[in-house]
């Protein structure tokens, strides 16, 4: 039977990614963004999908989202802002906005999703985290500190959802070639390929790679883990 599953945040980058990757395996792909529906379109088109513009942090634009799209098996929760500011100039809308969407979105898909895992026994969610994540990055405490969080949900719901035959995993990306970093300076982009044990900046596909084998059954075995897809990131 052919698996179904959820992309948010899928209408560029590494989320775009992620749905090419499910779909070249056979998945029947939604694709979610928050705004840009017409690149949604273009990429639900491209892998025969659909696409839904629901804005993640809202739990009723994504209990509506859920209702229009039906049950999914497979979950990646992509979407997501950064932020580069000082923590003294983080004011405290600033420091709730990147946490609704990256925390709180979360949450909001996963709730909506999980109860159908449950009844079927079976599900996959993977979770985008980042290497700031882990190791923290200076002007992005806010960042950081969401995407941690998203690391100690991930291990907290798989000893949950464990027992109904659901992995749940986190994947840390490192410094990706992604819209998000395209605004950083050559001369930063290359002190970063010299931090990176392989010596470059990685792909969307490189992040997709790693996503479509947590969603596959080759990985039915794993779960709570983050796995850094970073090229070795600091050296």
């Amino acid at each position: 039977m052919t698996k179904r599953a959820l992309v948010t945040g899928g209408s560029r980058g590494i989320g775009a990614a992620c749905a090419r990757a499910l779909a070249a395996v056979g998945m029947d792909v939604s694709v979610n963004c928050a705004a840009n529906g017409e690149k949604a379109a273009q990429v639900a088109q491209e892998i025969g999908g659909q696409a839904f513009v629901a804005d993640v942090s809202d739990m009723t634009a994504v209990q509506e989202m859920f209702r229009r799209m039906g049950d999914i098996d497979v979950l990646v929760c992509n979407a997501g802002i950064a932020m580069q500011k000082l923590f003294t100039d983080t004011e405290p809308e600033d420091w709730r906005r990147i946490f609704s969407i990256n925390v709180d979105g979360v949450y909001n898909t996963c709730f909506c999703a999980v109860p159908h895992m449950i009844r079927n026994h079976w599900g996959r969610i993977i979770v985008i985290s980042s290497i700031w994540g882990r190791i923290g990055a200076s002007c992005e405490v806010a960042y950081s500190a969401s995407k941690a969080a998203l690391i100690g949900f991930t291990q907290a719901l798989s000893k949950e959802l464990g027992p109904s035959g659901i992995t749940v995993n986190c994947v840390a990306p490192g410094v990706i070639d992604t819209d998000m970093n395209s605004v950083l300076p050559d001369e930063t982009l290359e002190e970063l390929k010299a931090s990176t044990a392989l010596m470059r900046i990685g792909t969307p596909e490189d992040v997709a790679n790693a996503v479509a084998f947590l969603a596959s059954e080759r990985a039915s075995f794993i779960t709570g883990q983050t796995l850094g897809v970073d090229g070795g990131f600091p050296c």
